[in-house]
């Protein structure tokens, strides 16, 4: 035995070396079994991601990109990552990929290095409109380094006011302009932006994190035609395993981009990552992602249109994409408390802030609502409108200041009940 490993270094389970783990995995394992997810960044990965992300590829380290590496070894490595980003082309119809981002917020931040320079001016939306952190939040990098200018939403329909754009555009000059955020439901207008943009000699990056796989299955407008940039992630409704893409429809920016990425914003690539975005890619490119991203809409307006019947306040009244965002001001209840009632019977989302949001991010005046992890577990528009019932019923319960034990109680039931019908992670006979 080699004296510097402990006994079974190669061959005990985890559960064997280390119970503690172990056990909050399990557990993890059985409260995703048992609720109704329904957090919009969150799905749930295939076996076969589950597999990539667990193999011995994890021990090889690689810097640089396929045939330019700087270390050694490489020709897996090569293989994983030329495989991924064919795929991401193909996918997405696309001349340039880079599958090596850690995350969403990294794709964006490579781009704006890539374009930028520091104290340069940014026109992204606001994050109480919709936004995202990484779109130049005082409390973000991007936030702290560019002078960031915000467009928001109208306050009578919640949409994006393109006058506004082109206002603000004419008015500070930016270099790069972005579109997509974290919780705006509708259809952007993509070319609208790209006019913009190039009135004002200005980059368009679009952001399409939170409707990536309705562009895949072809059920959403896609930016890429418009777009100098776009960056994705591969979970959410790609339902692969978290990590980020940069997408272009040219290549003439693809040495500016690799750039930014490897050595700007990150170092070596996390290999079993890339192995498991070529998994989800792939999935992506067979016909059945087509009917799920198509389940997905679906079920996504029917969500929104049971919340707007029982009275719930669905901001702009419903969605072109995965998410809905639920406005609590009416019910006189704050983003925390709908949550933590929400939590407590079954059904798992998060607080939001709202177009013209003046309560701080850990407490808000919204919800934002997904259907992407629920559609993977097969659910459809009759699940999702029994969904929609046990939410309103419960906000509505909490916002009369009725007794919440037995309402949480009784809608937990129904959950558990609807959830067995539905299991993950079955093992097959």
């Amino acid at each position: 035995m080699n004296p510097h490993l402990h006994s079974g270094y190669f061959t005990q389970s985890l559960e064997s070396i280390d119970p503690q783990v172990f056990q909050s995995l399990s557990a993890e394992e059985q409260r995703q079994q048992e609720g109704i997810e329904l957090i919009a960044s969150e799905n749930l990965v295939s076996r076969a991601t589950l597999e990539a992300l667990g193999t011995a590829i994890v021990n090889k380290t690689v810097e640089g990109y396929p045939g330019a590496r700087y270390y050694g070894g490489a020709q897996n490595a090569d293989r994983l990552e030329t495989l991924a980003i064919s795929r991401a082309k193909q996918l997405f119809e696309c001349g340039y990929a880079n599958v090596q981002p850690h995350s969403g917020s990294q794709a964006n931040l490579a781009v704006f290095l890539a374009y930028l320079k520091p104290g340069d001016t940014v026109l992204s939306m606001d994050l109480s409109a919709g936004g995202h952190l990484s779109h130049g939040s005082p409390a973000n990098l991007t936030g702290k380094w560019f002078n960031i200018v915000h467009y928001g939403v109208s306050k009578e329909d919640g949409r994006i006011q393109m006058d506004q754009v082109r206002d603000l555009a004419d008015a500070h000059q930016p270099k790069l302009i972005i579109c997509g955020g974290s919780a705006y439901p509708r259809t952007i207008d993509f070319e609208g932006f790209r006019k913009i943009a190039d009135d004002c000699g200005a980059k368009l990056l679009a952001d399409m994190a939170h409707f990536a796989g309705l562009v895949a299955g072809g059920v959403h407008p896609s930016p890429i035609p418009h777009a100098h940039v776009v960056t994705a992630t591969t979970y959410k409704n790609l339902r692969g395993v978290r990590g980020g893409l940069i997408l272009s429809k040219e290549t003439d920016s693809e040495r500016k981009l690799n750039s930014a990425v490897f050595p700007g914003v990150q170092g070596s690539v996390i290999l079993n990552a890339v192995a498991a975005k070529a998994v989800c890619l792939g999935e992506a490119l067979k016909p059945e992602f087509r009917l799920y991203a198509a389940q997905i809409l679906a079920n996504a307006r029917a969500l929104a249109k049971t919340l707007v019947e029982n009275r719930i306040d669905v901001v702009t009244g419903g969605t072109d994409t995965p998410l809905i965002l639920v406005d609590l001001r009416n019910l006189q209840l704050t983003g925390k408390q709908a949550s933590d009632a929400l939590e407590a019977s079954g059904l798992i989302c998060n607080k939001n802030s709202v177009p013209g949001e003046t309560l701080p991010p850990q407490i808000t005046s919204g919800l934002r609502f997904g259907v992407s992890a629920g559609t993977t577990r097969g659910f459809q528009e009759k699940e999702f409108t029994m969904i929609g019932e046990w939410i309103s019923e419960v906000l509505n319960a909490l916002s009369k200041g009725e007794k919440m034990k037995m309402i949480s109680t009784s809608i937990n039931g129904k959950v558990l009940e609807l959830t067995r019908e539905f299991p993950i992670y079955e093992n097959e006979s």
